[in-house]
């Protein structure tokens, strides 16, 4: 017998019949697996773990559109907020397919908005007309959409938002239109150096702001709808993706904000307030639930309003505006649990479906807008990848 295997055997026997010998090898072995463990998690946040997992998922949506087309409109606001993604992605990747991609999108719509000129879902697209326009310097990108601006600037906003009278149709009321107006808006005055389209993007913000923020839960309600509805367990209904939308329509607004704009710390107030409550409702598997107030309602993780959280808190990070220490956990752990929800292909799942209220979603739902929430949580991660990962 080798004496390689004598000493194996000598060493269970000693584990077998002296505590002392258990106890060493409990604790190595312990320290192994929690070696391993944060030897794989840290994999994870290296620059080129992200880079790959951002390819594979964009690629597998672009790839979808390619071989079964776009499901709706290509200026839908499905779409545009998956465009939001893909934009972030064109900036630091390698490869241009991914601008490329969007300016044909563009192209193809005649870089003209949707149809319904002063809903906030149809003018979405407006933010990648103006991000590509800061980058081409094409006129014809966003001449159509400042025509657009211009009478929403010029119109007198004075209607109640109460949830009638096709009212979405002419005001932001409800909260996802935070992240589809504002942004818009924001983006162009950045691109044309005129500061009257930020100006009315910040005054319909906190027109919405005063009527759909609870400041006493530091959220928002869907709509005028959700006042009085309650979920099972007795709590208000705050549906997730609904402020994730917000949350992230808030740090785009903030991204085209000048640090002397009059209402920026008004801005930042409600930005850590609302991230305050939002890390304090991460799910223990680092997702959030479609339900804020319930989550054992739809007791699984959703990947859209996850990535969105994921990418506004971590754009506070990188912006210094929060603490690193502090939301560092949060961000990781938001980080996996979107990674486990990509499968092999490139598909992200658990995006719950196009909806107004908390749904259920499985490993295999998935849409545009789910990727676009992804591709910009792990973009705004490669910002902040310390340079030794």
């Amino acid at each position: 017998m080798g004496g390689a295997n004598i000493l194996s055997i000598r060493f269970v026997y000693l584990i077998m019949h002296d505590k002392k010998y258990l106890l060493i090898f409990l604790a190595s072995a312990t320290m192994f697996a929690t070696y391993a463990q944060k030897s794989k998690t840290d994999s994870l946040f290296k620059k080129e773990a992200v880079l790959a997992i951002l390819h594979t998922v964009a690629d597998w949506q672009i790839n979808d559109y390619h071989t079964r087309g776009f499901k709706r409109p290509r200026y839908d606001w499905t779409n545009a907020a998956g465009y939001t993604g893909f934009m972030e992605l064109a900036r630091i990747s390698a490869d241009d397919k991914y601008k490329k991609f969007l300016i044909n999108v563009g192209d193809s719509l005649g870089w003209n908005t949707g149809p319904r000129r002063f809903h906030a879902d149809d003018y979405c697209v407006g933010q990648t007309f103006a991000n590509l326009y800061m980058i081409e310097k094409d006129p014809k990108m966003i001449s159509q959409f400042r025509q657009l601006a211009d009478s929403i600037a010029a119109a007198p906003h004075t209607e109640s938002l109460d949830w009638k009278n096709h009212i979405n149709e002419r005001e932001w009321a409800w909260c996802d239109a935070l992240f589809m107006g504002p942004p818009a808006l924001g983006y162009l005055s950045t691109a044309t150096n005129d500061k009257k389209y930020l100006d009315i993007a910040a005054k319909l913000w906190w027109k919405t702001t005063d009527y759909l923020y609870d400041p006493a839960e530091h959220l928002y309600f869907r709509d005028q709808t959700f006042f009085d509805k309650k979920e099972k367990n007795g709590k208000k209904v705050f549906w997730s993706r609904g402020n994730g939308w917000v949350l992230a329509g808030l740090v785009r607004v903030l991204q085209n904000m000048p640090a002397d704009y009059p209402d920026r710390k008004r801005f930042i107030k409600l930005y850590k307030e609302m991230t305050v409550k939002i890390a304090e409702l991460q799910q223990p598997d680092g997702s959030w639930h479609a339900s804020l107030l319930d989550p054992g309602s739809y007791p699984i993780k959703e990947t859209s309003e996850t990535g969105f959280y994921t990418y506004a808190i971590l754009w506070g990070i990188n912006n210094k505006i929060l603490k690193k220490k502090k939301y560092q956990r949060v961000v990781e752990n938001g980080w996996k649990a979107l990674v486990s929800s990509v499968q092999s292909d490139g598909l992200l799942g658990y995006v719950q479906a196009i909806g107004a209220a908390p749904g259920t979603s499985d490993s295999n739902s998935t849409e545009t807008y789910g990727v676009g929430a992804f591709l910009l949580a792990g973009t705004e991660l490669l910002k902040e990848v310390p340079k030794n990962k």
